[in-house]
């Protein structure tokens, strides 16, 4: 006799795809997949997200009793009364607002009165930071918004039915800059203040495990979260674990029971998808770095790894400040990434190569850093994201980072989390359910020289960056 599962599916709207998981709600068992690409660009029509999810859905939520939303954090969706976007979205890796964000953090009593209401200090990537943009570039536009939302609202609302009430969680709302996550409370005051004095309408701050409503076809659909906060949820991340996801972007985070309040802005104090906290470091270049180095050498990512693996630690001199899109974390939104200690003998494919996994880890190990100096534990990290099967980033990331390396199965993360708030919300209960985890690898302790090596290349990158920006 066999007994019919109960399905869930997880969605996660990220800046490159639309990614979908159907899972087993009571085992995560992922059953069944979906995938739909996104444009390469910083704004996006949020129409876009909605037909990839049309699409990366197609033929598989059959017999699904609960779905969850998480998308990529920050980017700013603004509609008008009929609902209709008034622009397309401007992403989280969009730095045109830089200034703004400057300009916000200095108007309204500088980096500590920030860390102090928000847990955060605005940089480009914040919704209000690009609020601020709109009103000062596109007034005539700013005057039309009747409603912000993120990403994940606006296709939570979609899929509910607009134009309904929208909706969002406290661990997206706390990526806003105008969301207090030590209160769980917006802060209309500052929208206000960045918005030209508009008021516009926010989504309703719904509970880790409320409902947000059902589809016309009776479908239960989560609260949702961001994509950082839904992979926290999938890892179920406890005390001491640290994530470090090399995605498009990388993030340095882990969970606490206190919020984060870092005026230095290197931690963004968020909250996260459970009634916790959230501290996270992000930097803009992480697996592009990789990408980006393949193609200067003319070679693929398969190419990049043999070619590191038979360099030496170090590259022989040569390191890279990784810096190709600017930067989040050090707050450097105009820079470009450089190489130093070039000489004739160290300008070979194998050193450049090194270099690119070696710069974009020491800039992640400084994030483990900013976590420590603000009392969050560390104690073991895992690595997830696209360049973490790479060889030469397993190779490499023990040493640089310090601490225990483990590496769960490759899958996709954020979406699971999703499907797992899902299957929380759908049985009522005070907890989420415990899912089965697969078994994580941990990678070779380094040696006392690794160990002193890794420490040298994470010296060698603050120096470097010390004396290029000052910071």
């Amino acid at each position: 006799m066999t007994t019919e599962r109960t399905l869930v599916a997880g969605v996660d709207s990220s800046t490159q795809a639309t990614k979908v998981v159907v899972c087993d709600a009571h085992t995560g068992e992922v059953l069944r997949t979906g995938r739909a690409d996104h444009p390469d660009a910083t704004e996006v029509h949020p129409q876009v997200w909605w037909e990839a999810l049309r699409t990366a859905t197609d033929g598989i939520l059959d017999g699904v009793a609960a779905i969850g939303i998480a998308g990529q954090q920050h980017g700013m969706v603004t509609v008008d009364e009929a609902g209709e976007p008034v622009r397309p979205a401007l992403l989280w890796n969009d730095t045109r607002s830089a200034a703004a964000a400057t300009g916000l953090t200095a108007e309204l009593g500088g980096p500590e009165f920030w860390a102090r209401t928000i847990g955060s200090v605005p940089v480009a990537s914040f919704t209000i930071s690009k609020l601020r943009w709109l009103a000062e570039h596109e007034p005539e536009l700013a005057d039309r918004v009747a409603r912000v939302m993120l990403p994940h609202d606006w296709l939570t609302w979609r899929l509910l039915g607009q134009p309904g009430e929208a909706v969002t969680d406290r661990g997206d709302a706390s990526g806003t800059g105008y969301f207090d996550p030590a209160s769980g409370q917006y802060r209309p005051d500052l929208l206000a203040t960045a918005f030209g004095g508009r008021t516009p309408a926010l989504p309703r701050v719904l509970g880790p495990a409320q409902p947000a409503g059902y589809t016309e076809s009776g479908l239960l659909v989560s609260a949702g979260t961001g994509d950082n906060m839904a992979a926290g949820l999938a890892l179920e991340l406890g005390p001491g674990d640290v994530v470090i996801s090399l995605g498009t972007s990388g993030t340095v985070f882990g969970v606490a029971d206190r919020p984060a309040a870092d005026p230095s802005g290197a931690i963004a104090g968020f909250a996260d998808a459970t009634g916790r906290f959230l501290p996270l470091v992000c930097t803009l270049n992480a697996a592009r770095v990789l990408t980006a180095t393949a193609d200067l050498l003319g070679v693929d990512l398969a190419d990049i790894d043999r070619l590191a693996l038979t360099a030496e630690p170090g590259a022989a001199g040569l390191s890279m400040l990784p810096y190709l899109d600017g930067e989040r974390t050090p707050n450097l939104p105009t820079s470009t990434a450089s190489l130093h200690g070039m000489t004739r003998d160290n300008m070979a494919p194998e050193n450049l190569a090194r270099a690119a996994v070696e710069g974009m880890l020491s800039g992640l190990a400084a994030g483990l850093d900013a976590l420590r100096a603000h009392d969050v534990p560390v104690r073991s990290v895992r690595l997830i994201g696209g360049a973490a099967q790479s060889a030469s980033v397993r190779a490499a990331a023990p040493s640089v980072f310090r601490v225990p390396v483990r590496i769960p199965p490759a899958a996709e993360y954020v979406a699971v989390g999703a499907a797992r708030q899902a299957a929380w919300a759908l049985s009522g209960a005070e907890a989420p359910p415990r899912w089965q985890g697969a078994e994580l690898v941990e990678l070779p302790e380094p040696t006392e020289a690794e160990l002193a090596a890794g420490e040298w290349l994470h010296q060698r990158h603050i120096a470097e960056r010390n004396r290029m920006y000052g910071v």
